[in-house]
């Protein structure tokens, strides 16, 4: 086990909680912190607590104004005009008490994490309370109130001076990352997720590809609805290797949404724990060959909690931590502990089973579709090589 990792926790992250059934659940987090400590794959020597940003930090992206609209809204003194109009109150991001505390944490635990491994105390740092990709500069959206990434990229560039490789595999585009570097060179950004035609947030097409100083750092793949592992690895792979290649990052910031998976009640993909295996892997594979090892992993999306989560994560840490071999049953104790609060069975072993889904029809169609998706992401790339610049 790598003791040049951090795992930043609090069981304040579940304060971050809109209502009961809300879709968007911190336990997961805690259920992949305990499922870890009961395999013995994480100890005290890795896990450091989170500080609050400051609002001077979260002004790095947020408007000032907009700060103070959701300290206002956590205490009950918001107008539902003034809420509207700040994205608060939805049926997606619906005002809790102590929101801004709450959301300031999650920024704060990831820049807990960038400050580990930027200041040299750790080569890799995992913060799954954050990844919250949807917030905009003034404007909550998508589950997000602040974007913990975007905060920790700007802060990275201003503190450390570093270039930004920021991978987003989330179901959802990572759109309000994208757009807050669109025009920036130092900062590189590339998210696989969903095609927008079915899903939240509709943007993310091929064509995006940044603007002005920052044309050519923006990479988009969407995929097709129903997408199975070996088309998603083969985007993914393809891409992420040529984008590294291109770009030569100084550090790597991952978002590790799981919601791409089968089981997920929110998306329309069919990935399964394959898929979850291997994205760390590239990702830990490029950190050491571009970064000098320097890589933040962050949280995301994620919301069958019960069986997909916690096994997912859980692979991310391991994979981190050089601990990528385990397979087989998972741990009794776990499955007894957590079962009697979950609606669905737990399942019974780290990987799922071959026969998940029935066959899709559309397979090969599919296939070739995200095919000619990933050339067309890839084309600025391999025109600037053949013009030799």
């Amino acid at each position: 086990m790598s003791d040049k990792c951090v795992f930043v926790y609090s069981e304040q992250f579940l304060r971050y909680k809109f209502h009961d059934d809300h879709p968007f659940n911190q336990l997961r987090v805690k259920l992949t912190y305990d499922l870890l400590r009961t395999i013995g794959a994480l100890d005290d020597r890795h896990v450091v607590p989170p500080r609050m940003a400051t609002d001077e930090e979260l002004t790095l992206i947020h408007d000032r104004a907009y700060i103070e609209a959701v300290k206002a809204a956590g205490r009950g003194e918001l107008s539902e005009t003034a809420a509207a109009n700040y994205g608060l109150g939805t049926e997606d991001t619906p005002i809790f008490p102590n929101m801004h505390e709450a959301s300031a944490l999650l920024v704060g635990s990831t820049l807990t994490a960038v400050d580990y491994v930027l200041s040299g105390q750790a080569d890799h740092a995992l913060n799954l309370g954050g990844g919250l990709h949807h917030g905009f500069r003034g404007k909550a959206s998508g589950f997000c109130v602040y974007n913990d990434s975007a905060v920790a990229i700007q802060y990275i560039r201003e503190k450390y001076g570093l270039r930004v490789l920021y991978v987003d595999t989330d179901a959802h585009h990572g759109d309000g990352v994208q757009w807050a570097f669109y025009d920036d060179p130092n900062v590189c950004t590339f998210s696989i997720h969903e095609t927008g035609r079915y899903l939240f947030p509709g943007t993310g097409n091929v064509n995006e590809r940044g603007h002005g100083a920052g044309y050519g750092y923006s990479f988009n793949i969407p995929v097709d609805a129903f997408t199975e592992d070996e088309s998603w690895l083969y985007a993914y792979t393809m891409a992420l290797r040529e984008i590294a290649d291109f770009f030569r990052p100084d550090v790597i910031v991952t978002q590790n949404g799981v919601d791409a998976h089968y089981y997920d009640p929110l998306t329309h993909l069919s990935v399964t724990m394959k898929t979850y295996r291997a994205i760390p892997k590239l990702a830990h594979q490029i950190a050491h060959e571009y970064c000098g090892g320097r890589w933040i992993a962050v949280g995301g999306g994620g919301y069958d909690i019960w069986r997909v989560v916690p096994r997912a994560w859980a692979l991310l840490w391991l994979e981190m931590t050089e601990q990528s071999d385990i397979s087989g049953p998972l741990p009794a104790a776990w499955r007894e502990r957590w079962q009697p609060l979950s609606p669905v069975s737990l399942p019974l072993e780290w990987d799922d089973p071959d026969n998940l889904y029935a066959p899709i029809p559309r397979k090969a169609e599919i296939s070739e579709k995200n095919a000619q998706t990933v050339e067309k992401a890839l084309y600025f790339i391999r025109s600037q090589r053949r013009a030799g610049t």
